[in-house]
This record gives structure tokens, sequence and C-alpha cells, in this order.
């Protein structure tokens, strides 16, 4: 039998396959087309301090080889998650994280003391790529202060695993890695969306709500690709890949790229059953070429 146990900091992982945020709700939508407890990890939707309404519609268009959205964090905020949602789920046989967002880096670090107390949720992912509300709107994740004053407040107040999701719409995303792990992150995950648009031509007009939104799907995975790459041979840490991944061979070019773990995202709109079929796929590949375990793949690029 092949071994496809990873660690990330100190969680282990039965297999390297995750979820991503916002494209596997809380688990429970899945639960009757997924074994849950066959994956290494849930990363449930974005959650914020307080509750978020989100964007108006439309939040979503379909674009080539991807699709656009603006959902805009759509939560009831970190209390209803503790009081209603985690009871729920805390009895799934995998790792839960809980995807943190904000719009301070206080916010960010009360929201991750919230949840600390969570027995069943050994980890959050600190989404950067958020407007930073006192600084004009300029995301957090785009430049190595920013990225770093979130973390650093997180830390502060947060003593479990803290993976870091890096935004792409940058010029040096190895710096900004370089930063969150100066400042206490565990881990990084990349990429998340990038900046796109869409227009209407026959009403002339954009076909999100708000102009733009992040892009995922195929089309973004080469420059996914390229970024765990960079990064990967910039920090100690371990890197979570995700961007694209539509099948086991995608997944396995991330982690010979550096990536410890991946995540599915947009593929679950695709196939419910996607995630799991990755996580065979990538079993029979390294029985096929000879490999007891996942970790000799891992940056043999």
């Amino acid at each position: 039998m092949v071994d496809l146990n990873v660690k990330i900091n100190d969680i282990s992982l039965r297999n390297p396959v995750m979820t991503a945020s916002g494209t596997f709700g809380y688990g429970l939508e899945f639960a009757d087309l997924v074994p849950l407890n066959g994956l290494g990890g849930i990363i449930v939707k974005g959650t914020t301090l307080h509750p978020r309404q989100g964007n108006d519609y439309p939040r979503m268009a379909e674009t080539a080889s991807g699709m656009l959205n603006c959902v805009g964090l759509q939560n009831k905020g970190v209390d209803y998650f503790v009081e209603h949602i985690y009871p729920q789920i805390k009895d799934i046989d995998t790792n839960i994280i809980v995807n943190v967002s904000g719009s301070s880096p206080d916010d960010y670090a009360e929201c991750a003391r919230r949840l600390g107390g969570l027995d069943a949720v050994p980890a959050i992912e600190v989404n950067i790529s958020c407007p930073n509300v006192k600084d004009g709107g300029m995301a957090f994740g785009v430049t190595c202060e920013g990225a770093a004053s979130v973390v650093r407040a997180v830390r502060k107040t947060y003593h479990k695993t803290m993976i870091v999701k890096l935004s792409p719409n940058v010029t040096d995303i190895a710096s900004i890695a370089k930063a969150c792990e100066d400042e206490g992150a565990d881990s990084v995950s990349l990429i998340n969306t990038l900046m796109g648009m869409a227009i209407d031509i026959e009403h002339r007009k954009p076909k999100l709500s708000i102009r733009t939104g992040g892009l995922s799907g195929p089309a973004v995975k080469p420059v996914a690709v390229r970024m765990v790459y960079d990064v990967a041979h910039a920090v100690k840490i371990p890197v979570v890949g995700l961007g694209g991944i539509m099948t086991a061979g995608d997944a396995i070019e991330f982690i010979m790229a550096g990536a410890t773990a991946i995540e599915v995202g947009t593929a679950n709109f695709v196939d419910p059953t996607v995630t799991i079929k990755i996580r065979d796929g990538i079993a029979a590949w390294l029985e096929k070429h000879g490999c007891k375990s996942v970790t000799e793949i891992i940056g043999a690029v």
C-alpha cells in the first residue's frame, strides 16, 4: 500500500487532498456524495468576526476554462459558527480548518482567538487577500508589511497551526511568503484567485455586480504552479498548493513543484466527487511509478 500521509506543522493528514474554502461549504453539504473521512482536510467557507451580507447579485460568471466570483465572504460571523455550525461538524473524522478573513489586523486576531478553543479545529487558514479598510482598501496580502501585520496580530492570540493564504495579485509572492514565515506562520497556501473581469457585450455592462471578481479554475493553474515553485524555494515551512486542480495529474504537478498538500476548489462545482478521485489517482500514480510514499515526490522538480 502507498503511504499518502503528510504533515503540516503538527497536523497529520491521511492524504494530501483538502478542499478549498468557499467551494465545499461546511462539508456537510457533500456528506451524501463524498466520504468526508477520506479527505486529508476540509477548509470551511470564509468566516469573519461580524456577519457579512456579501455582494449584490450577479456574483458568478463562467469564463473560458474557469469562473469569476465576487461572493464577498457572505457568512453569519464567527459566533454563529461556534454556536451553530461547529456542533454539527466537530465529529467529522478529518481535519476541520476554518478560513478566517477580516478588515483589520485586530479583526483577524479576535476571530482567530474565538476559534482557538475549539478542540476539533486544529488550524485556521488566514485569508490575507481582504481589503484593509484602514489603508484605503488595499489588500493586506499585496505588500510584505500588510501581510506581516495580520500574521503578527493573529499569532498573538492564536496558538495552533496557522496557514496563511496568499494573494497572487502581486509582483513577488515569495517575499510575501517569507514575511509571513518570519512573523510566525506555520504554513502558506497559494494561490487565491486572480483578479479578472468579464463584460456582457449585449447589455454593455460587467457580468459581475461589482465589475471585477476572482478568477479560478484550470485557466489559473500554470500561474499557480509557478508561484508554488517559487514560494517552496523561498520558505522552510510547508506549502499548500491550489489553483485549477481538476485531476490527480494536476495535483501531482503541485506536489512536484513543492507543495506538501493541495486544495481542490472550482472542480467541486463540476464534479462533487472529484476530491476522492484525485486522492485515488495520486495513489495509483505513485504505485505505478514504484513510490512507497507521496513524500518522495514533494519538491521533486
